[in-house]
């Protein structure tokens, strides 16, 4: 029996702690998620509390976007190489430290850097995740255990707001966003003894290369794509971003793949496995997830943004506006679970549909938004939150199904950067819409409106990307059929 085999079969075995290291994993990669969109609304606070500037304000934000999408898949191969439980536990720690500065910073530029470092963790973090349940779980069990991570999602992106505008509320104006990050403390000490105790250690087994030029290369080529989307000031036209890099890292991937090649070559383990290029499940499923996610994230600032410049919402009450699509993503995400290994791609189409429907709706009615907010939007974005969960978790669980679980670390970890990638191109094109037609007609209303079409769009294109795959599906089962017919 040859090592691979050996290694294949024991991560068929069921681990009996396998539900128990789940929670594990939900609570830190929600964790990792939510300091993505919490940070926004604690922002005002920051800059009187620290007198920070605008620039200084971007970066807080953006330095840990960039660490966190440039750490992704370099630590799903760090993890599916060594240990990943290890790998999760420094990405733990990192965290929990980094959070504890930022929460004690006592100027803006210290806080950015401990951003940056606390991006990094939640880089090491993530891709384990999906590591986890891919090797932990098996048939129906993994479409339920993904269903749940889909749910992490859906609650972390949308809660966030309104988190955020509790603690900024509870804690004041000096205390409150440094309550942001010190909520971290806790959740993170926690998770530590309870991974000691519940993740599976790393089996013995030949040490694989790490790849070190293939993370070089495409470190720096993901880090020249994100720049100039987070870089760019809130108002300032997209012309104004410095998009030449866009250049640059398409050199820088192509040398990556040309490295790799070579690297394979000699027979040594690379960053991506190249393989995946070639299993069609894989690729629709991280350009359908990177479309989905460039409207998805969008859609909270957007409506954060007219709700309290707009219509004047505390961030608490803007937040609270948008529990309901976090409520519906929840509870779609869990059941999505159970359906995939059944409908397939279907399921995911049929969610794509519902969010564009109720994101229409959602156009119609924002002309018309007073006080009568949660009447209106309340139930257009439960559907909204509903058809979401279909999509984020069965997707995952359809892109990864033919990926072999050795190397589910870096190809749960590429797949999530695409979708980092996708949020980040998303929401640096429908703000700058926003922005734009706010300037020129200073209509908070009509602003949203046209954003939220652009997002529509956005989330079409995803279900597009949807039909096109289950057409190939369907197609490759009736090829495969008359195989499977006993002569």
């Amino acid at each position: 029996m040859t090592e691979a085999t050996e290694r294949a079969e024991a991560t068929d075995r069921p681990h009996d702690d396998r539900w128990r290291a789940l929670s594990v994993c939900l609570v830190a990669g929600g964790m990792c998620l939510l300091d993505v969109s919490i940070v926004n609304v604690a922002l005002p606070s920051i800059a009187t509390g620290l007198e920070a500037d605008d620039s200084q304000l971007q970066w807080i934000v953006a330095g840990y976007t960039l660490a966190f999408g440039m750490t992704l898949v370099p630590a799903g191969r760090l993890g599916d190489a060594r240990s990943r439980r290890t790998v999760f536990l420094w990405g733990v720690g990192l965290f929990t430290l980094a959070s504890a500065a930022c929460g004690a910073s006592p100027d803006a530029t210290t806080l950015a850097v401990a951003r940056v470092v606390q991006g990094v963790g939640g880089g090491l973090i993530t891709p384990q995740v999906s590591g986890f349940i891919q090797n932990l779980f098996r048939g129906p069990e993994r479409g339920r255990a993904f269903g749940l991570f889909g749910a992490s999602i859906g609650i972390s992106t949308a809660i966030g707001p309104l988190l955020g505008g509790l603690l900024v509320q509870l804690g004041g104006p000096d205390l409150g966003w440094r309550l942001v990050f010190y909520v971290n403390l806790p959740v993170g000490l926690t998770l530590v003894v309870l991974a000691l105790r519940w993740l599976p250690a790393a089996r013995e087994g030949r040490r694989q290369s790490l790849d070190p030029v293939g993370v070089l290369l495409f470190g720096a080529a993901v880090l020249l794509v994100l720049l100039p989307v987070v870089e760019g000031e809130q108002g300032a036209p997209l012309s104004a971003r410095p998009w030449w890099l866009l250049g640059v890292a398409a050199a820088l991937l192509v040398a990556f793949w040309l490295w790799e090649r070579r690297w394979a070559a000699r027979g040594r383990e690379t960053l991506v496995d190249l393989h995946l290029a070639r299993v069609p499940s894989y690729v629709f499923g991280v350009a359908l997830g990177s479309a989905y996610f460039a409207g998805f994230t969008a859609i909270f600032l957007t409506l954060t943004l007219y709700l309290q410049q707009g219509l004047g919402y505390s961030p608490l009450q803007a937040g609270l506006t948008q529990l309901p699509f976090a409520l519906g993503s929840a509870v779609s995400s869990f059941t999505g679970g159970r359906l995939v290994t059944r409908l397939g791609r279907v399921l995911v189409l049929a969610g794509l549909v519902t969010v564009a429907l109720a994101l229409l709706a959602v156009d119609l009615v924002a002309p018309h938004l007073d006080g009568r907010v949660g009447m209106w939007l309340a139930p257009l974005l439960l559907l909204a939150g509903l058809g979401g969960g279909f999509v984020i978790s069965p997707n995952v669980t359809l892109s990864l199904d033919e990926v072999a679980p050795e190397r589910a670390g870096a190809g749960g970890g590429l797949l999530q950067t695409a979708q980092r990638v996708g949020s980040a191109l998303g929401v640096a094109v429908v703000l700058a819409q926003f922005f734009d037609v706010l300037a020129r007609t200073g209509d908070h209303a009509e602003a949203f409106s046209r954003s939220l079409r652009t997002v529509v769009g956005l989330v079409v294109l995803a279900a597009v990307l949807a039909v096109v795959d289950l057409v190939r599906r369907v197609r490759a089962d009736r090829r495969e059929a008359p195989a499977r017919t006993p002569r």
